[in-house]
């Protein structure tokens, strides 16, 4: 992470320098406030303006519910840590058994130091933003200067005003460290996320092989091969890999993803599953912000045309 090492090099003064030049580029981003900064991002990305009264396209209605669909409870549920006690009130004591083992918490980023960190691999993140991560297998082999400062940035951002994610903005912020899930072959699991329209559950997107192929493969509720990418195009992630079995523990992934789906319009839930035992990953209100091409461009219409919004909440300036 190029930002994090500018700071460790220029210490305090590059922080500050840092930090100012954000808080002035996301005036810049969000001047004339959230509908016009969506509208200039969305251009951007798309070459055209989103129809933001009348949406059409998944992209463009997932603009919508940013700007009309918000409830306190979807900051619960966005923030990785609260999550977790989230699910055991709504679900019970079963989902204890499918929470990922936490090790450590903190919100001070000055508490990061290798007396803190397990002696057994792990991922740090922070509960408020995305792709705001690390995973360390030993943690004699990190660079613990460079941690630190990534951490000190993370805590720093406003992760909602890059996205117009609302939900994430009023998140306490916190450094989260779990146990890094590892399958008996040593890999990390592949990552199921459950994408749901008004409860129903319309298709499986699959990170598989994060540390080795990294392919994007999505599947039908059945289970059959749907042959779309949906991703930003600047990562290196629209490859489709090898047809893969559904996963073991599939039908208790459906089983509390379909209750949650049940309260939005659409959300998507992730989880992880190793040698047939279910983790809760995370729930997210809005892939990508909205802001993810389709390949084929056709199935943005498509599954557009699926989604039918209720939400009734109108709290965009």
């Amino acid at each position: 992470m190029k930002d994090a090492k500018f700071l460790l090099k220029y210490g305090d003064l590059g922080y500050h320098t840092y930090m100012t030049l954000r808080t002035l580029q996301e005036a810049w981003l969000n001047r004339g406030g959230e509908r016009a900064a969506i509208r200039r991002k969305y251009k951007k990305v798309f070459g055209r303006e989103p129809n933001l009264d009348h949406p059409q396209t998944l992209n463009e209605k997932i603009q919508w519910l940013k700007l009309h669909h918000r409830e306190d409870i979807q900051t619960v549920m966005a923030d990785k840590y609260a999550v977790r006690e989230w699910l055991v009130q709504h679900f019970g004591e079963e989902a204890k058994e499918h929470l990922i083992p936490l090790l450590y918490v903190t919100s001070d980023w000055r508490d990061i130091t290798l007396d803190n960190l397990p002696d057994e691999p792990f991922i740090i993140k922070s509960n408020h933003g995305s792709h705001q991560y690390q995973i360390v297998h030993d943690k004699k082999d990190i660079d613990i200067k460079l941690l630190r400062q990534k951490c000190r940035m993370w805590l720093a951002v406003d992760a909602g005003k890059w996205g117009q994610e609302w939900q994430y903005r009023n998140i306490p912020r916190k450094l989260v460290v779990e146990r890094l899930l590892r399958t008996t072959d040593g890999h990390i699991p592949n990552d199921y996320k459950l994408n749901y329209f008004n409860g129903r559950l319309e298709f499986v997107y699959c990170s598989i092989g994060r540390e080795t192929t990294n392919n994007r493969n999505m599947y039908d509720a059945e289970w059959k091969p749907i042959y779309f990418q949906w991703n930003n195009r600047n990562a290196h992630q629209d490859a489709r890999g090898k047809e893969i079995a559904p996963p073991a523990s599939f039908a208790q992934m459906r089983r509390y993803g379909d209750d949650i789906a049940q309260m939005f319009d659409h959300v998507r839930c992730d989880f992880y599953d190793v040698d047939g035992k279910m983790y809760f990953g995370e729930i997210t209100f809005h892939h990508g912000g909205g802001y993810n091409r389709f390949d084929p461009d056709e199935y943005d219409t498509l599954w557009g045309e699926k989604l039918t919004l209720t939400a009734k909440s109108d709290t965009a300036k």
